[in-house]
């Protein structure tokens, strides 16, 4: 046990309870608890295994490579665009006590497959496609177009998502306009 994460849950207000259950349970396990992103984490041999993470409507266990866990019960979610993080949500101390047998496979496994030194094959900045609606502004802009391309290659795909994201073309392209400013700017989309 650490003492900063000692002072963590002393401090911690929202999902206290669930985070404090979840805690005992890593605690059964051979990992070192350390503080890193202002959360509890958990790591093998030096290496990121799982984090307590808490949010406004659930408190969850990230596993660094959950991409590469079996996943048999299909609980494991991909927050927002991450390759390989996978979490494991929970929104009351009930739903942990009746998934803690389960909650501890996926911990087991989530070590073991950091031990076997499996690494998860990352998409590069090639692999993601330009929206339609960015790409024909960007072939009918030159000077757009080059203030794209100047942005490093996380804006870009930040602007590749958000674009992407919606289901009618129509609110594509509004996203599209809105982003232009921004991009002959040179900023990021939350910058």
């Amino acid at each position: 046990m650490s003492e900063k994460v000692e002072i963590f849950f002393e401090k911690l207000e929202k999902w206290r309870a669930e985070s404090l259950k979840l805690r005992a349970i890593l605690l059964g396990f051979p990992l070192k608890e350390e503080i890193k992103w202002d959360e509890p984490c958990y790591t093998f041999g030096g290496k990121n295994v799982v984090l307590i993470g808490g949010f406004k409507e659930f408190t969850s266990l990230l596993f660094f490579k959950g991409s590469l866990m079996a996943d048999p019960k299909g609980l494991l979610v991909a927050p927002g665009q991450v390759q390989v993080g996978r979490q494991m949500r929970f929104t009351g101390l009930r739903q942990i006590d009746s998934m803690e047998a389960v909650i501890k496979r996926y911990i087991a496994e989530g070590i073991e497959v950091e031990k076997s030194g499996l690494q998860p094959k990352l998409k590069t900045h090639a692999d993601y496609k330009i929206p339609d609606e960015l790409q024909k502004k960007l072939n009918g802009m030159p000077k757009f177009k080059k203030a794209f391309e100047a942005l490093t290659p996380g804006r870009q795909r930040g602007y590749m998502f958000h674009v992407a994201k919606p289901k009618l073309a129509k609110t594509r392209e509004a996203r599209v306009e809105k982003c232009v400013p921004l991009i002959l700017d040179g900023k990021g989309l939350n910058d």
